[in-house]
Order: structure tokens, then sequence, then C-alpha cells
């Protein structure tokens, strides 16, 4: 078994138990969901397969990488007044 790192700073993500709070929404979600539908089990599992593609793929890239991605396709929703567009590829000087 792995030791858990517990965050030391401000900057460090909330925990849910042991886990990160990235990784445990896939989990909660499909439990959610499962209940509602009346398969639990089968979207608790596919919650976590799901988180063990996602920490592949975070722990593969520097972080801020996923919403980096999300605002190049024009997903990622902002709170700033104006945000250039994602599509605009190059911009006149």
């Amino acid at each position: 078994m792995s030791a858990v790192e517990i965050p030391a700073a401000i900057d460090d993500p909330p925990l849910i138990l042991l886990w990160p709070a990235d990784e445990m929404m896939p989990v909660l979600i499909g439990l959610v969901f499962g209940v509602v539908s009346g398969s639990a089990f089968l979207f608790t599992a596919g919650g976590l397969l799901l988180t063990r593609v996602y920490r592949r793929f975070r722990n593969g890239h520097p972080d801020g990488y996923f919403l980096h991605l999300l605002y190049w396709y024009g997903i990622m929703p902002s709170k700033a007044f104006t945000v250039p567009s994602p599509f605009t590829r190059r911009f006149p000087s």
C-alpha cells in the first residue's frame, strides 16, 4: 500500500476522506446516478474506471493542462468580463 500525502500548503487540492476531490467526483456522481437508476454497482464501477483513466491523464501532464484543454476547445466557462476566443489562433498586431 502506498503512502497517502497529506496536504501541507494552502494551494493543495481539497481532500474527501483520503482522496483528492477531483478524483472522487466521478465515483460520487456514478453512485448518485446508480442509486437513482437502480444499478448502483454498475455506475460506481464506471466511476472508478473513469477516475483511474483521469488519474493517469493528470499524472502524465503538468498542472492545469486539463483546464487549458477545455479552454482550447471552447468548453471552459470563465467568470471574466472578456476572454479571448479560443478559436482565434492569430491576433492582429
